[in-house]
């Protein structure tokens, strides 16, 4: 059976709430995203990319080109300024915003990326708790200058046990914010925690990861490389630089524009910074999947050395109907 005959057989497909796309960079999570558009037509892309956020930079991003924009609904894509500060909380708040706004439409929502902690945020609620108590944070600051970090993990011990045993003793930041909502509330930080997650409305989900041979992916990744080069990137970053966007933003410390912005300061050649681009690359591609594999749970992997991209969407459209489709 042809998609296309796929997506005529099955138009009446409302009953899915959310698919996660997943993979590391370069192993063509794009490509099949598209595809699966064409054969949902009420499907609406949610953007998992920590760095496709940002407005200006598109080719260092390799964000999805105006001619995809327009021909799918894309969200969490060009959303803020390079200046400006964006954390995993925020995106998990716009992206649950996002999904229940859709599904209320009648739209599938569907989510691409390959930053874990975004769609982890998704589909394991982040707790954000009580505001700040700015002067009893400043008590603690002190105190543990003055009596040392075991001083506070102790007392942290002491009303939190749960907490302690799961935090470091040498970890400041998170032990006086244990202590600091213990002070606000009265109830413990790690007790609170589980009462948001049992209260928290979870969406169901079908995560689908995809997958290449190491050193496949390696190939990918120098051939994208060398693209971005030849489509201008190294221009795309000296426009960012007259813009205003200062190289220590965090924006600009992403891969590629972090070495970009040394070989401008003349801390190295062009054939360096390429060389460093594809090397952290690959790093980062390794890191993603020993992610995927730790972090998160029940993802149905696709291997794109067996399944070419066509049967690899015909896979994951089978599976969508199979889990989703109306009784």
């Amino acid at each position: 059976m042809s998609l296309s005959q796929e997506k005529l057989e099955k138009d009446e497909l409302k009953k899915i709430t959310l698919l996660i796309l997943l993979g590391p960079t370069a192993v063509g999570k794009t490509n099949i995203s598209l595809k699966l558009a064409d054969a949902l037509s009420n499907l609406e892309i949610i953007s998992a990319d920590s760095r496709q956020i940002y407005k200006y930079m598109d080719i260092g991003t390799a964000k999805p080109d105006k001619t995809m924009l327009k021909k799918v609904k894309h969200h969490m894509i060009d959303i803020i300024e390079p200046s400006e500060d964006f954390d995993v909380m925020q995106y998990s708040k716009l992206a649950n915003r996002l999904i229940t706004n859709l599904l209320k439409e009648g739209k599938i929502p569907l989510i691409v990326g390959g930053s874990g902690l975004y769609i982890s945020s998704i589909i394991n609620p982040l707790f954000s708790g009580p505001g700040k108590d700015v002067d009893y944070r400043k008590y603690l600051e002190e105190e543990a200058k003055k009596y040392g970090r075991e001083y506070l993990y102790e007392k942290l011990s002491k009303v939190d046990p749960a907490s302690a045993s799961a935090i470091k003793s040498n970890d400041l930041r998170r032990i006086i914010r244990a202590l600091e909502v213990y002070k606000i509330t009265g109830k413990t930080i790690s007790y609170l925690q589980k009462e948001k997650l049992y209260k928290k409305v979870k969406f169901s989900y079908q995560i689908i990861g995809l997958k290449r041979k190491r050193e496949n992916l390696y190939q990918r990744i120098n051939f994208r490389v060398d693209k971005m080069i030849k489509e201008g990137f190294i221009e795309e970053v000296k426009e960012l630089r007259a813009k205003g966007y200062d190289k220590n933003l965090n924006s600009m410390q992403g891969l590629g524009y972090k070495q970009i912005n040394s070989y401008l300061d003349g801390e190295y050649d062009l054939e360096t910074a390429i060389h460093l681009i594809k090397r952290d690359t690959r790093r980062y591609a390794k890191r993603q999947m020993t992610w995927f594999k730790n972090k998160i749970k029940n993802i149905q992997w696709i291997d794109l050395e067996v399944d070419s991209e066509d049967m690899a969407t015909a896979k994951i459209l089978k599976l969508i109907y199979k889990n989703f489709s109306p009784k």
